[in-house]
């Protein structure tokens, strides 16, 4: 067997329970290995329902390494699935032969997250999956606190967490994103899952603006005759900020490194009181206990206070080698 193929039995074994409580709450979505602490840095296998998505960082795997994958993966599972393999590095034309997928493989499909019906398609015109399975931990939480509550969805992306509120109760959500195509993968999510589109609602628009005049702020905007959609300040019961490490727009820009407060502080204003904040910062270099002091920090500067900060843990799916993943969470309350 392949080196890396060989490497997907153990990782297997060691997401035994975490794959059987998935597999009871309905979900067929997880990652089975996670190579940078598994052994093959650069290298990730995931389950998205009926599909194997094998992602390469570093160097592309040779066609047969793929097929290896496959056979050991469904062998583990006991699964007959197929498989694709996508090359997120840089192009090397004096890398092996990429793995041709097969026409069933490329197909847009349904996969599941606790029963919630969610559109797939390994490959499509973006690189990122429609899906990040690393926040499947923090939409838990979500969805358990959603519930008859309004619930406003900020760099949605397609809107997962957001029709997963849905789908557990929320009376309001709304989905803040600037990409159409993203937004339209959303509404076919709400569409699969019989969800009211006036329940949970698709706004196409620079969050920054959108955040800033739902916390009663100005504005600021580069150039006086940049539009933006006007509307009124309104309180939300549950606010999940999940911005990307570096942006800039008209509007501003989005730097969790050097200016999480500039998005924390207005999502704090348009919360309201009792209010809940799912937030999360994706760099590496950050660490857990520094950004969960600026947050403290800064809440407390913005005149509302935290009444508790929660981190969350990472399923069992995305080890670490020291117990801080890049990725960072929390579940904070006012």
């Amino acid at each position: 067997m392949p080196r890396i193929a060989s490497l997907l039995p153990p990782a297997v074994a060691r997401r035994h329970h975490l794959l059987e409580r998935l597999h009871r709450e309905g979900t067929d979505t997880y990652r089975l290995l996670h190579g940078i602490a598994e052994g093959a840095p650069g290298v990730t296998v995931d389950r998205y329902g009926g599909v194997w998505l094998v992602q390469t960082f570093r160097g592309p795997l040779p066609a047969g390494e793929v097929e290896a994958l496959q056979q050991a993966a469904n062998q583990a599972l006991g699964l007959d699935l197929p498989v694709v393999c996508n090359h997120r590095g840089r192009p090397d034309p004096d890398a092996p032969a990429p793995h041709q997928p097969t026409a069933e493989a490329l197909a847009e499909r349904v996969c599941h997250e606790a029963g919630v019906r969610l559109p797939f398609q390994a490959r499509h015109r973006g690189q990122d999956p429609w899906l990040f399975l690393d926040l499947r931990a923090g939409r838990a939480v979500l969805r358990a606190a959603a519930a008859g509550q309004r619930v406003l969805n900020l760099f949605a992306y397609t809107c997962s967490a957001g029709v997963m509120a849905a789908a557990a109760g929320a009376t309001q959500v709304v989905n803040v994103d600037f990409a159409t195509s993203a937004l339209a993968v959303g509404a076919r999510a709400r569409d699969q899952n019989g969800i009211a589109a006036a329940r949970c609602t698709l706004f196409e628009s620079d969050c920054l603006p959108v955040l800033r005049q739902l916390a009663g702020q100005p504005v600021q905007r580069r150039g006086k005759h940049v539009p933006y959609p006007r509307i009124e300040p309104q309180p939300f019961d549950r606010i999940v900020l999940d911005p990307p490490r570096f942006a800039k727009s008209p509007f501003g820009t989005v730097d969790v490194v050097r200016d999480y407060p500039s998005l924390w502080k207005p999502a704090l204003l348009a919360l309201a009181p009792g209010g809940a904040i799912l937030a999360t910062n994706h760099v590496p270099e950050v660490s857990a206990a520094d950004w969960h002091e600026l947050l403290r920090r800064s809440a407390a500067k913005a005149g509302r206070p935290l009444r508790d900060l929660q981190p969350i843990a990472l399923d069992a799916d995305f080890p670490s080698f020291d117990g801080q993943p890049p990725l960072k969470m929390v579940w904070a309350t006012v």
